[in-house]
């Protein structure tokens, strides 16, 4: 077993790794054919990409001698280096039946661009110095079509930056004027207190750790000495970055599933080693760490094929969660978590012991707009406000309640109430039609210390405010609904898998749940499975915001539902059911209080619930005293949400 803990571990991981795809290679190796799935791009740049993307993994292995790996590695290096070398000379060749062809606007080709010269930059040697003048020119005409290009105003605008990196360290003539622009574009992303976004101010996602930072950092290693004003600042940003991005991490390994492009899955981990690369005044074990332990966590995961090559998908193979610019070899990118081998084995990366991190029990991120909670190895994420655009389960991905590191996230297949999978988030259908659907898009939004709130529309006719308090393993949900029409209301809990996953049982135990693990009545139904426990109880549904007349003025009541979501809708786990509280509501104003419960296992704390009482004052403004073993949490309502916005 590989117990990853060494430079040499981490380069007998790649090369285990890479081995399956080598009989995949083209004739001149300058493309990788490793499935038939499509991507927007089509089949040529899909090809493309999977030579360049498998170059983040080999390129810092070719970075230093190797000389920490035995014979044999060595010698399997070499053999990847030649067929690198193969696939960037006949790709760039013009005349050559593999040549990638000419880049237009906006072109993936762009993005492809970015492992090609980080290759370059951290293995000239390898890569660049053995090419004959003829061969230099043609990789340097390929790339320099770039500069002549228009170039998304986002992280894309790095492909093109790289491009003028590797020109200015070769002296290749850089485009200056395109330097300075895009590297403006990239500061005017600038959020604050560490944080970019990604073009979007809405949208703060992964792409700031492993595209915008992991970029910036590799800028910050061959310019330190040409602008080392911009690199001082990247590194100080970086700083202030990691102390937030840490809390998206479990302390064992794992990370919140939250976003777009979570096929790339432990790039998530690709920040620490750049940072340990580039950085300074680095706590090397702390960042050592967070990758490998990172690392170690997916390594026994069912994210490659029978074939050995990785799949699309999460926490196993999945296209119903993955984007329209996902091809077979796009989820290589993950591969960029293996900069790391760029450090030679004596660096004081791999000679630091490493260290765990000390997380608080909850933090607010003011910048991504989120609150994050750990309990034990049970990490949360709160977010309000997120909102992207032109990917694939947008809602899903940014605008549920809450994300678990345990218990991942669903994405609709449809719209019913099974096929929607609508986990951790409030879905909504005209009464009767079984057409499900949740939030896109806030109005307002707020993040305090406590808790988030949100006002926002599902359709035209139905306006909600909602507030949400992380407590622990548990969270209050308080909903005010003002509908025009009549509905009916689903309010799901965690996803939690219906049988023990990707495990082979046999005898007696067929190892699905059984209805005695199930606790149900009418206002709460909690699933307490022996390998995973999630919940949801209905505190109260109360009419025009009073608690007295409830009974007088709305007939309504919850009813629980234990929904047996789509196969393949979970990004963790393949079969799922999701606790659910379900309720019809009449055109009118309406008060919804529910608390949820989620954790691996079951403990003390799941007969604890949290205390909510509801009180209103003359103005008819509801105020809110949530009551829990160890704190009181009042919230008072405001007049710009809701019933009176």
């Amino acid at each position: 077993m590989n117990r990853l803990t060494t430079r040499r571990d981490l380069a007998r991981l790649l090369l285990d790794w890479v081995r399956p795809l080598k009989k995949f290679y083209s004739e001149g190796h300058a493309m990788l054919h490793i499935g038939n799935t499509a991507a927007h791009y089509g089949e040529k740049s899909a090809r493309m990409e999977g030579y360049s993307r498998v170059l983040w993994g080999l390129g810092p292995l070719f970075a230093t001698d190797n000389q920490d790996l035995s014979r044999e590695e060595r010698e399997e290096a070499d053999w990847w280096k030649e067929l690198c070398r193969d696939g960037l000379i006949h790709g760039t060749n013009p005349s050559h039946n593999e040549y990638w062809g000419d880049v237009y606007d906006y072109d993936q080709k762009m993005v492809e661009m970015a492992a090609i010269t980080t290759s370059l930059l951290l293995a000239p040697d390898k890569l660049w110095k053995p090419l004959t003048e003829e061969q230099k020119h043609n990789v340097r005409d390929w790339l320099n079509q770039i500069n002549r290009l228009g170039v998304h105003a986002n992280n894309w605008r790095f492909f093109r930056i790289l491009v003028n990196v590797f020109f200015t360290v070769q002296d290749l003539e850089p485009d200056a004027g395109r330097l300075a622009e895009d590297l403006q574009v990239i500061e005017n992303c600038y959020d604050g207190d560490g944080w970019y976004f990604d073009g979007n101010p809405a949208q703060m996602d992964y792409y700031i750790p492993f595209a915008m930072y992991f970029y910036s950092l590799i800028y910050a290693r061959f310019m330190k000495d040409t602008d080392p004003v911009r690199c001082s600042r990247i590194l100080e940003r970086a700083k202030l970055f990691y102390k937030d991005y840490v809390y998206w991490f479990s302390p064992d390994g794992s990370s919140v599933p939250f976003g777009r492009s979570l096929t790339y899955r432990f790039a998530h981990s690709a920040f620490f080693a750049a940072y340990g690369m580039a950085g300074q005044d680095v706590d090397y074990g702390e960042v050592k760490g967070m990758l490998l332990r990172n690392l170690r966590y997916w390594t026994d995961k069912p994210i490659f094929d029978a074939g050995g090559i990785l799949t699309i998908g999460y926490g196993y193979p999945n296209l119903f969660m993955s984007e329209k610019y996902n091809a077979p070899g796009s989820p290589y990118w993950s591969f960029k978590a293996f900069v790391a081998l760029a450090m030679p084995a004596q660096h004081p990366f791999w000679l630091a012991g490493e260290k765990e991190i000390t997380y608080g029990k909850q933090k607010r991120l003011a910048h991504p707009h989120m609150l994050i909670t750990h309990e034990g190895a049970h990490v949360q994420m709160y977010p309000a406000g997120q909102h992207a655009m032109e990917h694939g389960a947008c809602a899903a991905k940014y605008e549920k309640f809450v994300y678990s590191n345990q218990f991942g996230f669903s994405v609709s297949r449809g719209t019913t109430i099974e096929s929607g999978a609508f986990d951790n988030t409030l879905a909504v259908s005209a009464a009767g039609e079984n057409f499900y659907r949740m939030r896109y898009g806030v109005e307002r939004f707020e993040v305090t210390e406590k808790y988030t709130k949100s006002l926002y529309h599902i359709g035209k006719k139905v306006q909600v405010e909602s507030f949400i308090v992380p407590l622990g393993a548990w969270h209050v949900r308080i909903h005010h609904i003002n509908t025009e029409e009549e509905i009916d209301v689903a309010e799901g809990g965690y996803a939690v898998p219906k049988e023990r996953c990707h495990r082979v049982v046999s005898g007696a135990d067929s190892g699905k749940y059984s209805k005695s693990m199930v606790e149900q009545n009418e206002n709460a139904l909690f699933c307490n499975f022996p390998w995973g426990v999630s919940g949801i109880a209905g505190i109260g549904i109360y009419a025009d915001g009073s608690v007295e007349a409830a009974g007088a003025v709305n007939k309504a009541k919850w009813h629980t539902r234990l929904v047996e979501a789509f196969p393949n809708t979970n990004l963790l786990h393949n079969l799922t059911v999701i606790p659910t509280l379900c309720t019809t509501l009449t055109p009118g104003y309406y008060t919804l209080i529910s608390c949820v419960y989620a954790d691996r296992e079951k403990k003390p704390q799941q007969n604890k619930r949290p205390v909510v009482a509801v009180m209103s004052d003359a103005a008819t403004e509801e105020f809110y005293r949530i009551q829990t073993e160890f704190e009181t949490i009042l919230i008072k309502r405001n007049k710009y949400f809701g019933k009176n916005n």
